[in-house]
């Protein structure tokens, strides 16, 4: 969210990549993504405790490469697979520009073989820059000043017309404004539209609150990203506000650049209130080199500040009726990379389970509150802290059983840290040894010698090994404790995978009546099998496309609806071993 943020300085920083002998073997990857996300810089956003803060991600796809921009890195990324992302330094303010933000919720686009990219202003002062090779520190002003001046900005440019059109906006006032961009001038002609604005008296999504439902304040619009589609113009935005656990992208679709919107029927499109790492709103929409579409966004932690965000990215696409869509099921679970004639209506999800929820743990010790178990209660919000950050410090996880481990995430958190911004010479260094008996050990990742910054290190093992004890032991941490806000195991078990869910019913006050249309109450009978549970949603029975995902509990407070539309639900339970069938579907009135 850009309006309420000042994220500002950061400095230099390191690569974020991983030994080549993991790198060629890397199918997958594990939201949220691990690149080097730089320090909160300004220090009343960190009373609380200094940490790690991004939003606002923008991915566009440029020479057969994606580029990576976010709100205030001082820099940005590139990859050629979406998974090795490394980082240019690269300050775009000007001497002139006397504000806080570098490069906040940043819009970037592709025209006529040049990638061009802005922060985001309210001024007419910013300069708008263009390369031809962002792969290296290489830019050119391409006009001095956009005078149109705009915060949150998204530009969309049509090459069969040679037209370019920008949108933005970032307020809980004002709606999201659209125009023209001249491609000789780069300025607007002076005409600007209002082109949509948030009906939460409409929209239960819309709501502001941590699940759309604490409406203290109303809800903010923001981060237009416009895609185009089958000759249909595809306006997105989110809402309601970057703090929350339900910040979500919903859309309006219509067939002209500037006017005629109509909110499409399957809304928010993306959405992930639910799991261990929540959020998907203030995104944007792109295709990777196969021509598959992809969504990246903003995921919260909220926990030593409102602003301590995250980045995700998802599977994302048009359906048979272009309905746009986003798959966040499983979304903070293993995921496959971009492939050819993949299906992302199905998802790329790779079915390997977490192994280790809510099992025993040891360690080496334990800084006052933050507790061993919180390191595998899969909410990112908490977090273990050993009592130092010194070598030799170590956590121990339980899987109960010899499981088959496919992957490992290891989600430091920011526990004592001392940094403000980008920082030099920023890495951490550990391994990881796996038993039969936690007893006899033996070596099964060797990070000791990282000479990078891995905040969410994901490693996906080249031959999955059996265990049933995995030890991390730290060697080095860049700055503060060696705490973990998850340890995460992938793989499968061998026992039982969940049974069908039963007496699952969805209470919702009749169309009728009087009552809160925006909500409604989840209920199934709690399975002794499962973990937790996914409950899929949508508006026909044949585009399930939403998905919340809930842990421990048989029920689920449910806020994000439209209020005068039917729903339709169903179920799924999971745990370590696998996946239970989804129950027949439910019809709410």
């Amino acid at each position: 969210m850009g309006s309420r943020t000042l994220l500002g300085s950061i400095c230099v920083v390191f690569l974020t990549s991983i030994p080549l002998l993991l790198q060629a073997q890397q199918k997958t990857y594990c939201n949220p993504i691990n690149i080097d996300y730089g320090y909160t810089p300004i220090p009343n956003f960190a009373t609380h405790g200094k940490h790690r803060a991004t939003a606002d991600p923008v991915i566009v796809t440029f020479k057969d490469k994606y580029f990576l921009f976010s709100t205030n890195q001082w820099g940005y990324w590139w990859s050629d697979d979406m998974y090795d992302w490394k980082f240019i330094p690269r300050k775009f303010l000007r001497e002139r520009n006397k504000v806080y933000d570098e490069l906040c919720a940043p819009a970037a686009f592709v025209m006529k073989n040049e990638l061009y990219l802005i922060g985001s202003t309210h001024g007419p002062a910013f300069s708008l820059w263009k390369s031809k090779d962002p792969t290296t520190d290489n830019w050119e002003i391409a006009v001095d000043s956009l005078k149109v001046g705009a915060w949150d900005p998204g530009f969309l440019y049509e090459e069969d017309t040679d037209k370019l059109y920008l949108y933005w906006g970032s307020s809980n006032v004002f709606p999201i404004l659209g125009t023209e961009i001249n491609t000789k001038t780069l300025q607007s002609e002076g005409y600007v539209k209002p082109l949509i604005s948030l009906v939460p008296e409409d929209h239960g999504w819309e709501r502001f609150g941590e699940y759309n439902d604490n409406t203290f304040l109303q809800p903010f619009m923001e981060g237009a990203w416009m895609t185009k589609h089958n000759g249909k113009y595809y306006l997105q935005y989110g809402g309601p506000g970057t703090e929350f656990s339900g910040y979500g992208d919903g859309v309006y679709v219509s067939d002209q650049p500037l006017d005629g919107f109509a909110y499409q029927e399957h809304n928010p499109f993306s959405y992930k209130p639910g799991g261990f790492a929540r959020g998907a709103g203030h995104g944007a929409t792109y295709q990777d080199t196969y021509g598959n579409w992809w969504h990246v966004s903003t995921m919260i932690i909220n926990q030593k500040n409102s602003f301590e965000r995250r980045i995700g990215i998802w599977p994302a696409g048009f359906d048979e009726e272009d309905v746009m869509y986003c798959n966040t099921a499983y979304g903070d679970y293993p995921t496959y990379l971009p492939q050819e004639n993949a299906d992302h209506i199905k998802g790329l999800f790779t079915g390997w389970m977490v192994l280790n929820y809510n099992k025993p743990v040891q360690t080496s010790s334990t800084l006052g509150g933050y507790q061993p178990n919180y390191a595998v209660d899969e909410d990112m919000k908490t977090y273990w802290s050993a009592k130092t950050g010194n070598k030799g410090e170590w956590f121990q996880t339980d899987l109960g059983e010899v499981s088959n481990i496919h992957a490992i995430q290891v989600n430091y958190a920011d526990q004592d840290a001392e940094f403000l911004g980008k920082s030099e010479g920023v890495y951490h260094q550990y391994k990881i040894y796996s038993s039969n008996d936690g007893k006899k050990w033996s070596l099964l990742v060797d990070k000791s010698k990282n000479l990078t910054d891995v905040p969410h290190d994901y490693i996906e093992l080249k031959n999955p090994t059996k265990a049933r004890f995995l030890k991390m032991e730290n060697i080095k941490m860049p700055t503060g404790k060696f705490a973990l806000s998850g340890f995460r195991v992938f793989g499968k078990g061998t026992g039982e995978k969940p049974r069908l869910v039963e007496d699952f019913v969805v209470l919702r006050t009749n169309p009728k009546k009087f009552g809160e249309r925006r909500n409604s109450w989840l209920r199934w009978k709690q399975n002794d099998l499962a973990d937790g549970y996914v409950i899929y949603f949508g508006k026909s029975p044949d585009k399930l496309y939403g998905s919340i995902m809930v842990y421990g509990k048989n029920e689920y407070y449910f806020s994000g609806m439209d209020r005068t539309d039917a729903y339709y639900f169903q179920i799924e339970a999971f745990n370590n071993n696998g996946i239970s069938e989804r129950t027949p579907i439910v019809k709410s009135e």
